[in-house]
């Protein structure tokens, strides 16, 4: 039993690894050879997610060339990785601390304004003020836009690591229960727990998307 709720997320508490941190890289492991041999059916499903990825990308950036969006489709695969290898028993959940999580979004949030306010100052002044808005509110639409803009590498980071606790903290909540249940009851608890594992595995890529995605609206605005 632990004593601590979110014992699961501390690095210290981690019983076969000391460098938990590292401990991340070692799902690299289970890659199967194959991946390595070109044509692979997974090197295959990894060309054909990248290929579709890089269009949708492609259109919110409103960019021809498709190498533009090598940067967020890297972020992608990074977090999309970290996601689902802290699926496995005793791989650490890397993108379930914010010193993770802000490591990548506050990089890419101050490259994106720099850029804008150096090169685009105009349009990044119209930002602050939505087209339509009168003129008694211009000045607190300006607070607005501005608090909404400070916030977003903290919202992209939260958002990130709120549901991979979530989803773990739920595993690790009825996983606890399972010395207390019937036998009859184990069977149930196991079903439940594929379940959530199956819906683990679905937020693993979608939070890796929409962190994506949203890092790609946030520089669209700035060209």
């Amino acid at each position: 039993m632990m004593s601590n709720l979110f014992s699961s997320f501390d690095p210290s508490t981690e019983p076969f690894f000391s460098m938990n941190w590292i401990s991340s890289l070692m799902g690299f492991l289970l890659i199967p050879f194959s991946f390595w041999i070109i044509p692979s059916r997974i090197n295959m499903l990894w060309i054909k997610m990248f290929f579709t990825l890089s269009n949708e990308l492609k259109m919110l950036l409103k960019m021809s060339n498709k190498n533009n969006c090598m940067l967020f489709i890297a972020v992608f695969t990074l977090i999309f990785t970290s996601n689902s290898l802290s699926l496995f028993p005793y791989i650490f959940s890397t993108t379930s601390h914010l010193s993770m999580t802000l490591t990548l979004s506050l990089p890419l949030w101050i490259s994106f304004m720099l850029f804008g306010w150096i090169n685009n100052t105009m349009s990044m002044l119209t930002h602050l003020v939505p087209q339509g808005t009168p003129n008694v509110l211009m000045p607190f639409m300006v607070c607005i836009e501005t608090i909404s803009n400070i916030i977003r590498p903290g919202t992209l980071a939260v958002r990130l690591t709120a549901n991979m606790i979530a989803g773990h903290l739920l595993l690790t909540l009825l996983g606890e229960t399972g010395n207390k249940i019937s036998s009859l009851m184990i069977y149930v608890l196991i079903f439940i727990q594929l379940i959530l594992f199956i819906l683990e595995s679905a937020v693993a890529f979608i939070q890796a998307y929409v962190f994506s995605v949203l890092s790609t609206l946030y520089s669209s605005e700035v060209n």
